[in-house]
């Protein structure tokens, strides 16, 4: 079975035009004619079929619960253990220095590579049958969607945690900001000074750096916020 066939089961979808499935597995380090636009394609299908689909499904949440519940299924590391399930990554074309690098397996990586190849579906046939490919690869997860209580951003999350402390909010500072303008990464850290943390992310907006920061911070808190000792 030659690699993309190999694809096309993964995903259960198979391609008609083939330069558009190869469009959609290169990454800009391998040239101008990379996944980019298709990523930015499959972004806005991924969001509304999701969308759609929470919209009819809980027809008594407000707005605000259901972009939360919305985010929760679209968000990059969502996405990109959805592409670590199915393999994906075997199949990014990418240049020798973000090989070395470790790129094919970088969460935000893997996250546009299922963006890029849900627009590339649509390219290829019609919003039907990408509204069906992107409800298989979100079968379980739209079935087991996380309580809404649950589904308050990280940063929102250490907020309350911090507050429900008496302490301080969270100080987030933006330290380095590398790369062109289409391809910036933003280096953020954050900062809790009751306890002496700081931790940096790197992300493509800051809004996400702050975000992986504050996840990171939410994953270790018993390490890095522990509760004072009882008296």
């Amino acid at each position: 079975m030659n690699e993309l066939a190999r694809l096309y089961k993964r995903i259960g979808y198979e391609f008609t035009d083939v330069s558009l499935v190869e469009e959609a597995l290169s990454h800009r380090s391998v040239g101008s004619t990379n996944y980019e636009r298709l990523e930015y394609l499959g972004d806005s299908l991924l969001n509304f079929v999701i969308a759609d689909q929470i919209h009819a499904k809980y027809p008594k949440l407000d707005e605000g619960s259901l972009s939360r519940l919305r985010a929760s299924l679209v968000r990059g590391t969502t996405l990109a253990s959805i592409a670590r399930e199915l393999e994906l990554g075997e199949f990014l074309r990418m240049g020798a220095g973000e090989l070395r690098s470790g790129g094919f397996n970088r969460d935000s990586t893997l996250a546009d590579l299922v963006e890029s190849l849900i627009g590339a579906a649509y390219r290829d046939s019609d919003f039907e049958t990408a509204r069906k490919l992107i409800l298989s690869l979100f079968e379980t997860r739209l079935q087991n969607i996380t309580p809404v209580d649950d589904l308050k951003d990280p940063k929102t999350r250490l907020q309350e945690l911090l507050q429900g402390r008496g302490l301080e909010r969270p100080v987030y500072t933006v330290v380095k900001t590398e790369g062109k303008s289409h391809e910036l990464a933003f280096t953020v850290t954050c900062q809790i000074a009751e306890y002496n943390v700081t931790i940096s992310s790197v992300a493509s907006s800051r809004r996400k750096a702050e975000q992986t920061a504050a996840s990171e911070v939410l994953d270790r808190a018993s390490e890095l916020l522990p509760l004072p000792a009882k008296k």
